[in-house]
């Protein structure tokens, strides 16, 4: 029985669009992620999965410890319904209200640390809750960029904390501000697992593994640093670093005491690429054929869940079962409609499914408010994303 005739089998008794995960697959996907993680905890990264069942899922499992979570009120939430006691918030808030329900919950207080890398992080939380405000945990943000040359920048745009010296400088400045605690380190080094070395052309695989095993090296050598530099003024509960692409890399980090994942848990089409680890595809979703424009071509209804990043084709959903099917170039994948051709195409009917996976781990969970958990050729049970459970946190 092929996997297209499993999910479909599944799911006869629903309409599509539907959206589903594959618990098998999600389980294997955890257990490869533990295994290259060897050893070292790993934090779940929550916007890869946004589905509170699915974390809880996987906090459960061995290996899995505490919740990165990608907004403040998310953190909150998490918190008050008991997911986790340990939740980092990894970007910086300005959310004023979430803040001030930080400050009022002895709850969220022991269990959330939140972002920081200047001073004015600081001030903008003191500008929420007024002096004299309980203690706020907070960890210290350090850039994990590649700086080769002066004026070249290889990565993601984060903190403005890059040598040991501005790291050390701004954990005296935190210890010297009433109402904070500094808990953490974390370092995202996203030119590493957020990019990955085995897709494209082989020239281009080349530059890119030379590119992250130079980085790679350089930052094991700068965080160490930064690190010590931090602990000789006062000591820390943890250090963060990786990302589903980098897990080696950071691990073999002696000063990592953690590693931040999620999107290997999905395998969204953009973790293709990697030369290290193959994720399964555990989240699909089905789109019905609602025309036959040609011989040669189906319609499907909607589509166009475009992932967010740089605009272009890596970030288009791509056509998975049955095998054999593409977009067209012309149209793509659209808001109310999505053409496929391929030889599958000419012996779909209207009202058959086409399945399709999305280019990033997480965001298909704002597209659906549920997502139907299969195992084998079953449904175990519908849950609620956090769509479904009324969250938006932008």
């Amino acid at each position: 029985m092929t996997s297209a005739t499993v999910y479909d089998l599944a799911t006869k008794d629903l309409d599509p669009p539907l959206a589903v995960v594959d618990l098998a697959a999600f389980d294997a996907n955890a257990d490869d992620l533990r295994r290259r993680a060897a050893g070292k905890p790993i934090r779940v990264v929550s916007k890869s999965v946004r589905c509170r069942t699915l974390l809880e899922r996987v906090l459960a499992m061995p290996g899995f410890e505490g919740l990165m979570c990608y907004s403040l009120a998310e953190a909150i939430w998490h918190a008050e319904l008991g997911t986790t006691d340990d939740i980092v918030v990894a970007y910086p808030t300005a959310d004023h209200e979430a803040l001030r329900r930080l400050a009022a919950s002895e709850k969220a207080r022991a269990a959330i640390t939140i972002m920081v890398d200047s001073p004015a992080h600081l001030d903008l939380v003191d500008a929420a809750l007024g002096h004299g405000h309980p203690e706020i945990r907070v960890c210290l943000e350090l850039d994990a960029s590649w700086r080769p040359l002066p004026g070249v920048h290889v990565g993601t745009r984060r903190s403005p904390i890059f040598t040991p010296k501005q790291a050390s400088t701004f954990a005296q400045h935190v210890l010297a501000r009433p109402g904070f605690r500094l808990v953490g380190v974390m370092a995202y080094e996203g030119q590493i697992a957020g990019l990955g070395d085995a897709a494209g052309a082989r020239l281009n695989q080349l530059v890119i593994g030379w590119m992250q095993r130079r980085s790679a090296a350089e930052l094991n050598s700068r965080r160490g640093e930064a690190v010590r530099a931090v602990q000789a003024v006062t000591s820390l509960e943890f250090v963060n670093g990786g990302g589903t692409g980098s897990i080696e890399s950071t691990g073999a980090d002696a000063v990592v005491t953690e590693i931040a994942a999620g999107s290997g848990l999905i395998g969204p089409t953009l973790f293709d690429g990697y030369s290290r680890f193959t994720p399964r595809p555990a989240a699909l979703f089905a789109l019905p054929v609602v025309r036959r424009p040609t011989r040669k071509i189906a319609t499907l209804f909607s589509g166009g869940y475009i992932a967010s990043g740089p605009a272009g084709a890596s970030r288009v959903p791509q056509p998975y079962l049955p095998t054999g099917l593409k977009l067209l170039g012309f149209e793509g994948a659209g808001e109310v409609q999505t053409p496929v051709t391929g030889r599958a195409a000419r012996t779909l009917k209207l009202g058959d499914r086409v399945w399709l996976r999305h280019a990033k781990a997480g965001e298909l969970a704002e597209r659906f408010t549920h997502y139907h958990l299969v195992m084998g050729d079953r449904v175990e049970r519908m849950v609620p994303t956090y769509r479904g459970e009324h969250q938006n946190f932008g």
